[in-house]
């Protein structure tokens, strides 16, 4: 329990390190639902597109009724074990039965009972993982106040989320389900998907707990809510005042427009991959490999950019970039300029662009949870409440439409291109491809655009950052003072 006026000392290199292992947790999670949930239920498990997508949504709607309760009650609990801890303590055993369970479905059931399977168990996974993920984010603006530290400390945590999405994509790709025969069959089968499960199930479980038990010191030094009674009309009013701060709004659409299409391209990559490309599973895992590495020193060169730019101008710089990287291989097929899949130097163009897209990639992720964790302070020296939970659980909300309404619009794409189930690389028809591509070029342009075009306006840079931090410590002196003259 924290301790009225009792300063933390700086943090620690271990406790920093050790927070950003949690990261892990929801990245191995995140990137098993956006790059194989679809292919493992459609053509694995023989669920129609459109039926994985509607799960997805149906799994959202419930987000966005869970990640903003989550929030509000972790800002306002009371405990021995702080606001956060005791809520992050109950996720690890769940969220990782949970996600076996999904990987794990009954084989013979018909469409209908799979359907109500899947649903159940990416309810728990979601709600559960809200229970340790929104938590976890929101301890890293009270952990570390400083406008570049912030970046520094997400920027940890983005280190581990790499390692772990990345590293679980090169695990199924070159370990559990390499090349059978020059081509990538183990990935249509179920053995190697349970053993995946297993793995992932286990390494999400052990992340959680560790990250939770490393940053168990720091409770002490938390901020503790005042004890109160209200009713819900008091806690839903104040909940819209601080979710109307003006910088919070844009960060909010930013990052609306961010997921989708990160979830777009995450769910359709491996489409584009197989089919598109017609890559091989030891491809796909040099891939995996350079885009592993091309991540990590986009984390350690994420606070430079900071430092020179800003977070704002760094981060508009960053989705150009990603942008280009994104759509460029595709058009340039379609416009017939590309080799043809099998051609080595094909494979090296790829290769480079996604080794920059992967460079690109956790520096957006890094600064939009900066730029968030900023407006903590903005909005408390407004409405005198410290909200975390409800400020963050927006971010994290937005998170999971990577594998919501992304989904959702991949299973459209597919449906609208009359992809084949069952297919085989190689085998699906050039015109279903072709159209394929020409659905998801112009979508992404769009959502990537909305997304530059809406940062231009967030204005919370280092200057009003400090006057914040500064305002907040002479209120919290008057009222001490205020407290010893009592």
């Amino acid at each position: 329990m924290s301790v009225p006026g009792l300063a933390r000392p700086p943090l620690d290199r271990a406790t920093k390190v050790l927070y950003g292992v949690g990261a892990a947790a929801s990245a191995i999670k995140q990137r098993g639902l956006s790059a194989f949930l679809m292919l493992f239920y459609n053509q694995v498990v023989g669920l129609d597109p459109e039926q994985v997508a509607l799960g997805i949504f149906i799994a959202l709607i419930f987000d966005a009724v869970i990640d903003p309760t989550v929030g509000l009650l972790s800002d306002n609990t009371r405990s021995r074990w702080g606001r956060r801890h005791p809520w992050m303590y109950a996720a690890a055993a769940p969220v990782a039965i949970g996600y076996f369970l999904l990987w794990t479905p009954p084989s013979g059931w018909e469409s209908a009972p799979l359907f109500g399977y899947m649903l159940a168990c990416l309810l728990t996974v979601r709600l559960f993982d809200t229970f340790f993920e929104l938590p976890a984010l929101a301890l890293g603006p009270e952990l570390e106040s400083d406008y570049h530290g912030r970046a520094t400390l997400y920027a940890y945590r983005q280190f581990f989320a790499v390692l772990g999405g990345l590293g679980m994509t090169i695990l199924v790709y070159q370990v559990l389900m390499p090349d059978e025969g020059g081509r990538s069959g183990l990935l249509l089968g179920r053995e190697g998907w349970t053993n995946y499960a297993v793995i992932a199930a286990l390494l999400i479980f052990a992340t959680i707990l560790i990250s939770t038990a490393a940053t168990h010191g720091q409770i002490r030094y938390l901020h503790m809510p005042s004890r109160r009674r209200v009713s819900v009309r008091t806690l839903v009013g104040e909940t819209v005042a601080t979710l109307s701060n003006r910088h919070f709004l844009i960060i909010t659409i930013f990052g609306l427009f961010v997921t989708i299409s990160v979830g777009v391209k995450y769910s359709m990559e491996i489409y584009f991959n197989l089919y598109f490309w017609e890559l091989t599973s030891r491809q796909l895992a040099l891939i995996a490999t350079v885009g592993t590495v091309c991540g990590l020193g986009g984390v350690l060169y994420a606070p430079h950019l900071v430092r020179a730019l800003g977070k704002r101008n760094a981060m508009v710089l960053a989705f150009i970039v990603l942008t280009t990287t994104v759509v460029t291989p595709i058009s340039l097929r379609l416009l017939g300029v590309l080799p043809l899949n099998g051609d080595p130097v094909l494979f090296y163009i790829l290769l480079v662009d996604l080794g920059l897209h992967g460079a690109t990639s956790p520096i957006i992720t890094i600064l939009t949870v900066s730029m968030a964790a900023d407006v903590v302070e903005d909005s408390q020296v407004k409405t005198g409440r410290r909200s975390e939970g409800v400020l963050l659980s927006a971010d994290d909300l937005l998170k999971k439409l990577v594998s919501g309404v992304g989904l959702l619009i991949s299973g459209v794409i597919l449906a609208a291109a009359a992809f084949p189930k069952g297919a085989q690389p190689g085998q699906v028809p050039a015109a279903t491809l072709e159209k394929m591509a020409t659905l998801y070029v112009p979508i992404m342009l769009a959502l990537y655009g909305a997304a530059i075009a809406t940062m231009l306006f967030f204005r919370l840079g280092k200057e009003q950052h400090d006057i914040n931090l500064a305002t907040l410590l002479r209120q919290t002196e008057a009222e001490e003072a205020e407290e010893a003259l009592r």
